[in-house]
């Protein structure tokens, strides 16, 4: 088990940026790491995730090249530095650890693990 923590949401403006921070308790280096989003009225969907071996990213078509996911196994953090942000990308966005196969790291049911969740919404 891992306990999360997400901070870093907020009210930003089109084309801006914002950094998602993830501490987690307990052993972090063992999970696959994710973050998942979910819009009103929509069902929560993947946005990235950092493979526990080798650190591999897989990216959500949406957001490839302007998302980037990082971790620190030292700092027990998870990051998502987001830039170039659209009005689509409001959502609340949710860190999650799991341990999946390949064929599932994009899907929520993958990881055991989520933290509250974090408001990102982007207007003018």
């Amino acid at each position: 088990q891992v306990q999360l923590v997400e901070s870093g949401g907020g009210l930003v403006q089109p084309g801006g940026s914002l950094r998602l921070s993830c501490v987690a308790s307990g052993p972090f280096r063992r999970y696959d790491m994710a973050w998942f989003r979910q819009a009103p009225g929509k069902e929560r969907e993947f946005v990235a995730v950092n493979r526990r071996y080798g650190s591999a990213t897989y990216y959500a078509d949406s957001v490839k090249g302007r998302f980037t996911i990082s971790r620190d196994n030292a700092e027990n953090t998870l990051s998502l530095q987001m830039n170039s942000l659209k009005s689509e990308d409001t959502a609340v966005y949710y860190c999650a650890a799991g341990t999946a196969i390949t064929s599932t790291i994009r899907s929520s049911s993958a990881y055991a693990n989520w933290g509250q969740g974090t408001q990102v919404t982007v207007s003018s």
